[in-house]
């Protein structure tokens, strides 16, 4: 699977998990220069709490495009540290 924004690839891995039709990357296969730590956090009552990454791709932005649950709940501890996508981020074969 390959996670593509603004013509470049950000992650391509064999070994995604999907969750609630999301593929989560795992953080080894992310290219890290695309990926800056954003503020933002949401609450998920299954997963627990995630935090976000902001997407920059020749020098254009996409907030909070990318996020990932540092820690998570017992049900959801095979996604812990792992990246999903979202806000015109493509995942494609």
């Amino acid at each position: 699977m390959k996670a593509i924004w603004n013509g470049k690839v950000l992650a391509e891995s064999d070994d995604t998990v999907i969750v609630e039709s999301n593929h989560y990357f795992p953080a080894s296969s992310i290219v890290r220069e695309y990926f800056k730590d954003s503020a933002a956090k949401s609450v998920c009552p299954w997963k627990g709490e995630a935090s976000y990454y902001d997407l920059e791709v020749d020098g254009e932005v996409n907030r909070e495009a990318a996020w990932y649950y540092p820690e998570t709940k017992e049900k959801a501890a095979h996604i812990k540290g792992m990246i999903a996508f979202w806000r015109g981020v493509q995942v494609v074969l």
